[in-house]
């Protein structure tokens, strides 16, 4: 067990998945800002390492919802709604995080993406192509779902699931993430207090695919476990670690890469006959 968290300490490139709920106050629902800066002098951190790092952000429509005073979605034309915060929404947070990443002298790049990123070959290219000259001029990637024109042809549908397919996208040693959960239990820890912890997953079987049916208890995000547990099978397939991990403190992820046993630890498997288009292509279906 030691020897497999020692290891992560020589991760390379690294995809860090925050969900939505580890960015706001839960009473308000407005960002908070001491997490968001201590989330980027993390990342910036790991750059000054030399490694690679990519963020994926979830939050730009709950931050569109505030900015235009919604408590909800709206009944008419809720899609609309949806896209119409989104596109408020990921200007404002785009505009903070590059706000707190200059504080640290660090560049940061967004990249919206939606399906048809991946399933298109060329789109799929141009995408790795342009990850690959941002890792090489040290910049970090802040990566989220295009909410603004993704329908349900067209959207990956959470952001467990896109950091995944990142990871595998641009080569990731290590996939992180940052959830309202400790990680993995045999049972919802919610709902059972028996529920016990799994520290490492050696093999992504049937009978673990069944434990992510339940809720975090998180009314904010879009994923539950079942979301981290098809994100696992994505990375791990790809040749990628997942650790899942408690976003309340987010120095967690300098204590992670340090080895220390904290969250659940996915091991990759490489299946040569996973197909990534095809897997996304399939996804909602």
């Amino acid at each position: 067990m030691a020897d497999l968290r020692e290891r992560i300490k020589d991760k390379k490139r690294i995809v860090i998945k925050i969900g939505s709920s580890s960015l706001q106050h839960a009473e308000t629902g407005d960002l908070d800002y001491t997490k968001l800066d201590v989330l980027v002098r993390e990342l910036c951190d790991l750059r000054n390492q030399g490694k690679d790092v990519v963020l994926v952000t979830s939050g730009a429509i709950a931050v569109g919802k505030k900015a235009v005073h919604l408590k909800g979605i709206e009944k008419d034309n809720p899609i609309a709604v949806k896209q119409a915060c989104a596109a408020v929404g990921q200007a404002r947070l785009m505009m903070t995080y590059q706000k707190i990443f200059a504080e640290y002298n660090q560049v940061a790049a967004q990249i919206l993406m939606t399906k048809n990123t991946i399933v298109d070959n060329l789109n799929r290219y141009n995408a790795q192509n342009t990850f690959a000259e941002l890792f090489k001029l040290g910049v970090i990637p802040i990566v989220n779902e295009n909410d603004t024109v993704a329908t349900y042809e067209i959207e990956i549908g959470d952001n467990d699931t896109l950091s995944a397919i990142v990871a595998s996208l641009v080569g990731a040693d290590l996939l992180l993430l940052l959830s309202d959960i400790d990680g993995l239990y045999t049972d919802d820890p919610h709902k059972n207090p028996d529920a016990k912890f799994i520290e490492v997953v050696e093999a992504l079987t049937d009978e673990l695919m069944d434990m992510g049916k339940g809720s975090t208890g998180s009314n904010v995000g879009t994923g539950g476990m079942n979301t981290k547990l098809q994100a696992a099978k994505i990375a791990n397939s790809t040749g990628v670690d997942m650790v899942i991990a408690n976003s309340k403190d987010i120095k967690v992820i300098h204590r992670i890469l340090d080895g220390r046993n904290i969250g659940t630890l996915f091991m990759a498997h490489k299946d040569e006959a996973f197909d990534l288009p095809l897997y996304v292509q399939q996804m909602h279906k």
